[in-house]
């Protein structure tokens, strides 16, 4: 990752105002995957796959050491989403049962 160097407030407001952007777009694409991934589970059980959240959270921790990046932050922001996730696929995987 390259960061621009920035002259202004305003512009480097602008630069993240973008990365904000590709992040929800990033976020938004991740969600359309686990409503997909609802299709291959069998019970709501396997839906809550906690030793799979285990490996997601200890993953994203590692990178944010690797970037520099609060690995609390992280952590934080993906246990948050994860949850908010695994409910959006647990109403996949009921609408999907349901038909």
């Amino acid at each position: 990752m390259q960061v621009k160097e920035c002259h202004t407030l305003e512009e480097a407001r602008q630069e993240i105002d973008k990365v904000d952007e590709q992040i929800v777009k990033l976020i938004a694409l991740r969600n359309d995957y686990i409503k997909q991934i609802a299709r291959f589970k069998k019970s709501v059980e396997e839906i809550k796959a906690d030793d799979r959240i285990e490996d997601v959270i200890n993953r994203v921790r590692a990178q944010a050491i690797e970037l520099d990046l609060n690995p609390n932050l992280i952590n934080d922001l993906y246990v948050r989403m994860i949850d908010a996730m695994v409910e959006s696929e647990i109403a996949a995987f009921e609408n999907a049962q349901r038909y």
